[in-house]
C-alpha cells in the first residue's frame, strides 16, 4: 500500500511539474513551413497545382514520421499573382508567423520578391518555377526548376534540334510573346538562337501580361505566314491566342509554348500537336520510379476530386513535389533546421527526386539543364524529344 501510495504521489508531482513548465520546456510543436501561391488572378490556373501538390507531400511526410521526429505543418498565403503582395506576405510569414522554414512561391516575379525577403533574414528558398537563373544571385536558394543556367541557349536549341531532327526543320519563325519577366527573357534569347541558326523572322510582337485581346496578335501572325510560332505564354494565354486565331479560321503549322497552363491546352482542339517544355509526364520512363509512380497515382485522384483543369503530373506538379523533396533532403541531411546548415548540405549534395538527380553547384545553384520536349498528341502531353525519354509509341509531330 505504502509503495502504490508512492507511485501516485511521483505520478502526481511530474504531472504537476510538466503542467508548471512552459512550452518551451515541454514537447517541440509542429515545424512550420510558409509560402505564398497565386490562389487568386491570372496565375491561379496553375498555381492550384502547386497547392495540391504541397498538401499532397506535406500529408506523406508526416506519414513518414515528419522532420526531425516532429510533425509539418504548411501555412499557405494568396499572393493574388502579384510579386509586391508576395513580398509583404513573406515578410510577415517570417517576422510576425515565425514560420521555421519558407517554401518559394509561383512564377518568377514572386520567387524574386520572396528571394528578396528570404535574403534579408538569411533564410533558405527552395522554388519550383524560377525562369531567369542569372538573376539568382542568393546563394542560400535553390532551384528545382532544372533550366540550367545557360536555358536561353540550351532550351532554345533543343526546340530547333528536335525540328531538325525531324527532317522538317521550320524556315521562317514568329515569335510573339508576354512581357513576364521569365518568358521575355527566354522569348528573347530564342529570337537570338533562331536568327544564328538561319530562320527567317516573319513577326516579333510583345503584349503585356494580363492581356485578354489576342485578336489583333492572331490576325498578324496569320499575315505573317510563319512556319513555327513561337508563343512566349504562361497559363491560359497560350488558349486566349489560340482561340482568337481559330476565330479569324486560322491553325498554325507548328506552334510552341514556354509555360501555357498545362490542363486546358490539352482539352483544347485547338492545342493539338502544341509544345512545350517539361521535365516530367506521367509515362514511361519517368513512372518507373516507384516514388514517382506513387505520386502519380495519388495526385490523380486528388486532383479530380479536386476538379482541378487536368488531373495528370506534368512539368508544374514534378517541380513542387521535386522542391518538397529538396528542402525535405535538406533538413535531414543537415539534421538541423538552420538555414545556413541546410544550404551547406545541399550545396555538396545531390538530391534524386522524381525528375532526376539535381545539384547545386553551378552558376546561381543551378545544375544541369534536364528540360525535354512535349508535345500534345490525342488529348495528352507526351514526351517526344530527346526520344530516349519518348513516351512508347511517341514521335515528334511536325506540320
Amino acid at each position: 500500500m505504502k509503495i502504490l501510495k508512492s507511485f501516485l504521489t511521483t505520478v502526481a508531482a511530474s504531472a504537476a511539474l510538466l503542467a508548471g513548465m512552459p512550452a518551451s520546456a515541454q514537447a517541440p510543436g509542429p515545424i512550420r513551413i510558409g509560402s505564398t501561391l497565386a490562389l487568386t488572378g491570372p496565375l491561379s490556373a496553375t498555381a492550384l497545382t502547386h497547392k495540391l501538390v504541397g498538401e499532397i507531400y506535406v500529408e506523406q511526410l508526416n506519414a513518414r514520421g515528419g522532420l526531425l521526429g516532429r510533425k509539418v505543418e504548411w501555412t499557405v498565403k494568396d499572393d493574388q499573382s502579384k510579386p509586391d503582395v508576395a513580398r509583404t506576405l513573406y515578410e510577415q510569414l517570417v517576422t510576425s508567423d515565425k514560420v521555421d522554414l519558407l517554401m518559394g512561391p509561383y512564377a518568377t516575379g514572386a520567387i524574386l520578391s520572396a528571394m528578396g525577403v528570404a535574403q534579408r533574414y538569411n533564410k533558405v528558398l527552395v522554388h519550383h518555377t524560377f525562369g531567369i537563373p542569372s538573376l539568382a544571385k542568393y546563394d542560400m536558394q535553390f532551384p528545382a526548376w532544372s533550366l540550367g543556367a545557360d536555358p536561353g541557349n540550351t532550351v532554345s536549341n533543343m526546340l530547333f534540334d528536335a525540328m531538325a531532327a525531324s527532317g522538317k526543320p521550320p524556315k521562317t519563325i514568329a515569335i510573339v510573346t508576354s512581357k513576364f519577366p521569365s518568358i521575355h527573357f527566354m522569348s528573347l534569347a530564342g529570337r537570338e538562337v533562331a536568327k544564328k541558326r538561319g530562320l527567317q523572322e516573319v513577326l516579333f510582337l510583345e503584349w503585356d501580361f494580363g492581356n485578354r485581346d489576342f485578336g489583333p496578335i492572331a490576325a498578324r501572325v496569320k499575315d505573317a505566314k510563319p512556319d513555327l510560332v513561337w508563343i512566349g505564354d504562361i497559363g491560359l494565354e497560350g488558349n486566349m491566342l489560340l482561340d482568337a486565331m481559330k476565330k479569324i479560321d486560322y491553325t498554325p503549322p507548328n506552334h510552341f509554348h514556354l509555360y501555357p497552363a498545362p490542363g486546358p491546352m490539352t482539352k483544347s482542339a485547338d492545342g493539338a500537336n502544341a509544345l512545350s517544355l517539361t521535365i516530367f509526364e506521367e509515362h514511361a520512363p519517368f513512372t518507373n520510379n516507384p516514388v514517382a509512380a506513387d505520386f502519380v497515382k495519388i495526385f490523380n485522384e486528388r486532383a479530380a476530386k479536386a476538379g482541378l483543369p487536368d488531373t495528370s503530373v506534368e512539368v508544374q506538379a514534378a517541380a513542387s513535389y521535386s522542391a518538397w523533396q529538396i528542402l525535405e533532403a535538406g533538413v535531414k541531411g543537415a539534421n538541423s533546421l538552420d538555414d545556413k546548415a541546410i544550404a551547406a548540405y545541399l550545396r555538396k549534395n545531390r538530391v534524386n527526386t522524381i525528375q532526376g538527380n539535381l545539384r547545386f553547384d553551378g552558376p546561381s545553384n543551378y545544375g544541369d539543364d534536364l528540360m525535354k520536349l512535349k508535345q500534345v498528341q490525342n488529348g495528352k502531353w507526351l514526351v517526344v524529344y530527346p526520344t530516349q525519354f519518348a513516351a512508347p509509341g511517341a514521335k515528334l509531330i511536325v506540320r
